[in-house]
């Protein structure tokens, strides 16, 4: 009885979205179909882009609900390099940006923001909560000013290649965040610094007893939820061929959705980035189905809240003892 017992806690996401999707197939004859396939595979691209470095926050006992604004601010200053550059009036000079460069700036404003997060938090002891709360309102601000609250839009075939392409007969954002998930399951089974995350969110006074920089891992892992959170805003800037200033509005509640629903404890120390990608797909999938089936928007909403709720308490139920 313990084994089965086990077995469904190890299997349930999976078990949750293989039930998701034969309830989805009944109830709508256009779910299960290729087109839809692919829709909800690059829907979710972003969202496991985000959720992978949340994944990681969350590991070591933290949150970052700023991943949202900082894919804004990194998506718009990708747009705007690539767009128009930076103009140095004083000196008549006007800097250009190949699109490789755009993105490297885009993802070094991504990592920058996060180190600051980082930063915050260990040097200043401020709540993980309260800094990326802070940094949620900073990003948010500072895209309006980068942007003028307007988008910026047409940056040609090659960019647009990133979030409409295909390569080999699958969308160029499942291939980014295929790699994107594949890097982090090395990282985080195979490496030191891997080992290290777990260590910190397991427990913390352990770690530092046992020699490791728990400040250095923890900035770490913010930056990289602010690189991740880049890649996502490049992904979604080049599908809509557009910056919106509100870009990435509630994105960091989907993202915690899917860590959740992926069996990554928020008390830190114990999860996985395949259950974190298995939480996004059902959320996916959730959405599709939600659409399809013509639900509004507004008790796709209510909907959306119950089941993270539910996939908490069933988390503390397996797991009373943690705190």
């Amino acid at each position: 009885m313990t084994n089965v017992k086990s077995t469904l806690l190890k299997f349930q996401s999976i078990i949750a979205l293989v039930a998701l999707c034969i309830v989805l197939t009944i109830l709508s004859d256009k779910f299960l179909t290729p087109e839809n396939g692919w829709n909800i595979m690059r829907q979710i691209s972003i969202n496991v882009c985000i959720s992978v470095g949340m994944t990681l926050v969350i590991l070591t006992k933290g949150i970052d609900l700023s991943v949202g604004s900082m894919l804004a601010f990194a998506g718009a200053i990708t747009a705007g390099l690539l767009k128009n550059g930076i103009a140095i009036p004083s000196m008549n000079i006007l800097l250009e940006f190949t699109v490789f460069g755009a993105i490297f700036a885009g993802l070094m404003v991504g990592g920058g923001l996060g180190t600051f997060n980082g930063w915050m938090i260990t040097r200043f002891k401020v709540p993980p909560f309260v800094a990326t709360l802070a940094m949620l309102t900073i990003a948010r601000g500072a895209t309006m000013l980068w942007t003028g609250g307007f988008p910026i839009t047409g940056f040609g075939d090659t960019f647009a290649f990133i979030g409409t392409g295909w390569f080999l007969g699958i969308p160029m954002p499942v291939w980014i965040m295929a790699m994107v998930v594949a890097i982090a399951i090395v990282i985080t089974k195979k490496t030191v610094f891997g080992r290290h995350i777990y260590a910190v969110g397991g427990n913390e006074s352990a770690a530092r007893l046992s020699g490791i920089n728990i400040n250095k891992v923890k900035v770490w892992v913010y930056a990289i939820a602010g690189i991740l959170s880049a890649v996502g805003g490049i992904i979604l800037i080049s599908r809509l061929d557009s910056a919106q200033p509100n870009a990435g509005m509630s994105y960091e509640l989907d993202s915690i959705a899917a860590v959740v629903i992926g069996g990554t404890s928020l008390s830190g120390g114990r999860g996985s980035i395949m259950g974190t990608v298995q939480g996004a797909l059902i959320i996916g999938v959730l959405n599709s189905g939600l659409v399809l089936l013509n639900v509004s928007p507004f008790w796709q909403q209510i909907i959306k809240g119950f089941v993270i709720l539910f996939a908490v308490i069933m988390d503390r139920l397996n797991h009373p003892n943690e705190d």
